[in-house]
């Protein structure tokens, strides 16, 4: 990245604070590949920050000056996205991009899919970076068939399991990497006092209340579970929480849990609890995403800047020889779309120059602008390649807001000073080959939009109920063959109709 602040534009951005007003390009063009007229590029985007980046700030201007294009954001607050976002898909009120990061929104796929939105897929070819998208990605990011955005890039499997390695230590013992041994080592934590407090105050696993959606839905992909939902041969889709694979992973978890080696209480602990209880040093392991190790760390020492906590992070947890296999955690990779709608994008010349100016966004450069800022203004390099924010109120005003429209999360990996964040980066890298994505996250099924939170919600207070011991596995099953005659035969039906339209 260079060093010094780009020029400025001949003529900067106004931003559009807040607003939902359209405000697109004017029509003309040529058909030249990304060079068409110089109008302004209008771009709805989320803000995650309070205030409001000036759009003469030191970003927006390097941003022009890299692409070679002039562009209006007409920011979000991201609290309010999905109110916002569905008023301006209701009136038409919309920018040449228009980011939607709600990607389960009924309202967004029905959008995208009435025609309101380019189908972009033809066009990434020409575009050095769109052409390289990981193709899981852009099939997940696909709607029955079709690309209705750029895909927003995120790293596809970020979670793993992160282990107490000093309580390993203590107690003698190796970090797992098969089912079986994170089984040993959780009922170790659980009863051989792994801290050496003389106390019987730590378990294994800290879980929380989304453990059905969230922590264990991890540990199914280990067992052969899908994301969701899974495929068989014949091409029938079938809801993950109803198959054998996950069934077993519950008999697993359950006497795991009935030994002592998760915390009891899990259906009552909310995220912040958990945190809290790890720092602590009330458990020793966490299924999660594993750069949550660094962060883990950071809470443990603001309590107690001399804590023994150190971790394994573990990426490679496999069971009864089976290959490893991750059920992703951001859909594949995919966050969300950046939309090209037709009310405002007339022709092709006016998506290649839409495209074109992705396109370079992703560019290594610009990247560094989204992410750190401006060398020797908001951050430092050292000889080692070490990125170090030098102005956090400075970059938290500047850099921050255009953080979470990088089109790319995956673009340059910086090292860090932190501990475990170099690791994590690496391990999670590692493991995208091995990534399970859910088949119908690109299909549409009617029934599933109506009824599937129900059906789910019902099938997790079941879970819940059999982990802790209130049911059985033939109680389970119960409630799952109720749940198909209200609405569980048609979504798998629907989909499995979705799927063979697509993929026939």
């Amino acid at each position: 990245m260079r060093k010094t602040l780009f020029a400025k534009g001949a003529a900067a951005a106004a931003v559009t604070a807040l607003a939902l007003t359209a405000c697109g390009s004017d029509g003309s063009g040529n058909d030249d590949g990304g060079k068409a007229d110089d109008s302004p590029i209008t771009w709805m985007s989320m803000l995650h920050t309070p205030v409001t980046p000036d759009a003469d700030g030191p970003i927006q201007t390097a941003l022009e000056e890299y692409t070679g294009q002039e562009f209006k954001m007409q920011w979000v607050p991201d609290a309010s996205k999905e109110e916002k976002i569905n008023s301006a898909l209701a009136s038409g009120q919309l920018a040449d991009i228009v980011s939607l990061t709600v990607t389960d929104s009924t309202t967004v796929r029905q959008a995208l899919k009435a025609g309101q939105f380019w189908d972009v897929e033809p066009f990434l070819k020409d575009f050095p970076n769109l052409a390289k998208i990981d193709p899981d990605t852009l099939n997940a990011a696909k709607l029955d068939g079709k690309l209705y955005g750029v895909p927003f890039q995120k790293i596809k499997t970020r979670y793993g399991v992160v282990v107490r390695q000093d309580w390993l230590d203590n107690l003698g013992l190796e970090a797992p990497h098969t089912i079986e041994d994170l089984e040993k080592v959780a009922v170790a934590f659980a009863k051989d006092d792994p801290d050496g407090n003389g106390k019987d105050d730590t378990t294994g696993f800290i879980d929380r209340e989304e453990s059905f959606l969230v922590g264990f839905r991890s540990l199914t992909g280990y067992f052969g579970a899908g994301d969701k939902f899974s495929v068989d041969d014949s091409g029938q889709v079938h809801a993950a929480f109803a198959s054998d694979e996950f069934k077993q992973a519950m008999e697993w978890y359950r006497g795991v849990y009935e030994q002592g080696g998760v915390n009891q209480e899990f259906v009552t602990v909310q995220k912040q609890n958990q945190q809290d209880a790890i720092a602590r040093g009330k458990g020793g392991i966490v299924v999660t995403g594993l750069f949550e190790a660094k962060n883990y760390m950071d809470l443990a020492q603001s309590a107690d800047p001399k804590t023994p906590m150190k971790w394994a992070l573990i990426n490679d947890m496999t069971f009864d020889g089976q290959p490893h296999h991750i059920i992703t955690d951001t859909g594949g990779g995919m966050g969300g779309w950046l939309a090209l709608p037709k009310s405002e994008v007339k022709d092709e010349a006016e998506v290649k120059k839409v495209l074109g100016f992705i396109d370079k966004l992703m560019d290594e450069e610009p990247f560094g602008l989204m992410t750190n800022g401006v060398e020797g203004e908001h951050y430092s390099v050292d000889g080692d390649g070490v990125v170090t924010i030098e102005d956090q109120t400075a970059w938290e005003q500047e850099v921050q807001p255009y953080s979470s429209s990088r089109p790319s999360e995956k673009v340059v990996t910086y090292k860090s000073t932190k501990p475990y964040v170099d690791e994590a980066n690496e391990k999670m890298a590692e493991q995208e080959p091995d990534a399970v994505i859910n088949p119908t996250q690109s299909l549409t099924s009617e029934t599933f939009d109506r009824q599937w939170s129900t059906i789910e919600d019902k099938a997790m207070d079941a879970y819940n109920r059999y982990l802790t011991g209130q049911i059985e596995m033939a109680d389970y099953e119960a409630v799952v063959e109720d749940l198909r005659g209200q609405g569980l035969d048609d979504i798998e039906a629907e989909f499995t109709a979705a799927y063979a339209k697509v993929n026939g």
